[in-house]
């Protein structure tokens, strides 16, 4: 199960995605990024739903 966390860098809010703890490299963004997906999420869901070749 995925981790989710707040942080902030250079004064800015930002959402900490991690795969687990120990994750090296999590997946972060701020609040416009954060709109730009939710603007977006109907065609990211396709996206994955085509390309996502495990078995999840």
């Amino acid at each position: 199960m995925s981790i989710v966390e707040e942080s902030e860098f250079k004064g800015n809010a930002m959402i900490v995605l991690k795969n687990n703890e120990e994750d090296q490299y999590p997946f972060q963004f701020g609040v416009k990024k954060a709109k730009l997906v939710l603007e977006n999420i109907e065609a990211i869901k396709k996206f994955v739903k085509k390309n996502d070749s495990s078995k999840e």
